[in-house]
Order: C-alpha cells, then structure tokens, then sequence
C-alpha cells in the first residue's frame, strides 16, 4: 500500500485530509440483539482494538459508554428513543432522509478538543442484505469502521474484510494502516496529507 493509496483511505469527497483514532479507552454498548451476537460483537471489537494496540474500559468517566451500536429495522425507530436526540442533533430528520436513501448502516463521531475520537455512534439497519450477513462478518467491519476516523468514501467500492479460505478476515492491508495509524509516533489526530506519507513508510 504506497502513500497515494493512503492518502485516498483519509480524503474526504470535500477534499480535506483528516485521519483521528480514538483517544480513550474504548466502551462498548450494543442494542437490539440477543447475548450471542452481542458476544460477537464485542470480540471482534476487542480483536480490532488489540490490533490496534488500543484498549478497552469497562467505563468513560464522561460518558459511561462511548461506542454506542443500535441494530433496528426500521429507521423511524431511532427517533422515539428516549435521550438518543440528545446524542445525536437533528435525528429525526437525519432518520427520514437515511430512511428515504435506503441506507442500512451510518456512522457518526464525537471528538474532544484535541480532535481525537471521543465516541461514536453506529447504527445498522437490518435490511435483506444485512440480515443475509454472518454476524462475525458484519461485527468485523463495523469494528475496523469504528476503529479510525476513515474518509466517507473509503469503503464505498471496497470492503475493509477479505476472505481466506472460508474465514472472513480484515485485509491485511487495513489491518497494516490501523496499527501504523496507532503507533506512539504517529499523531492521534492529523489533517495534512503528509501524514499518509509517514504512515505509508511505516507500513512497507
């Protein structure tokens, strides 16, 4: 993966560069799903975080939890939840125009006043696609999706897992960015191209 490919990774459609990983320890919660997949979730975000050289907490100080995934089947769910406006601005409206998209999944960020991830918030609409996915395989891409702040059009065309044999795994390519990306020397937030510069030699 040369340094133009990074760089595409973290470029955003209005042309900005911008690569944040999380700046805290990690605090999952997960709605909308039995205790089995709820432990699938939560390994492959744990497989995630380690590869990143991460870590996890069992609480946020601040928050209490600060990854939040919500699995529903119908966006106009979200809306009557009771406080989740509070999280999220403007989510009625946000919900009818996703809903009108048919979009099955969205992503959105906190950051603290450094830029680095503080929380996020996914949520994953359960459509025919969805529901047809192996649980593993849809936790894992969640997981490497939550784990940086990627460009909106990183995983458009390309997905971030890839096969081996009959496992679904994360590209080992993604995998490479994600740990280079949470290098002690590597900066926690950084908005010059640069950047995939620096990350790119850390990976070859």
């Amino acid at each position: 993966m040369d340094a133009t490919t990074v760089e595409a990774l973290f470029t955003r459609s209005t042309g900005e560069y911008l690569c944040a990983r999380w700046g805290r320890p990690i605090v999952p919660v997960v709605f909308g799903v039995d205790d089995a997949t709820l432990g699938v979730i939560k390994g492959a975000i744990e497989a995630v975080v380690a590869l990143a050289g991460h870590k996890m907490a069992e609480t946020d100080p601040e928050l209490g939890a600060n990854l939040m995934v919500f699995f529903f089947r119908y966006w106009a769910e979200l809306p009557v939840v009771p406080k989740l406006d509070r999280l999220i601005p403007d989510l009625a409206p946000l919900c009818a125009r996703l809903a009108e998209q048919d979009a099955n999944q969205y992503r959105a960020f906190r950051f603290d006043a450094e830029g680095a991830i503080k929380a996020a918030f996914v949520f994953i609409r359960m459509d025919a696609a969805l529901s047809d996915m192996p649980a593993e395989t849809l936790a894992l891409a969640q997981a490497a999706q939550i784990i940086l702040l990627w460009s909106d059009r990183a995983f458009t065309d390309t997905s971030p897992l890839a096969r081996a044999g009959e496992t679904v795994i994360l590209r080992p390519d993604i995998g490479a960015v994600i740990a280079g990306a949470y290098a002690p020397n590597m900066p926690v937030v950084a908005r010059d191209p640069s950047h995939a510069l620096r990350l790119a030699a850390r990976i070859s």
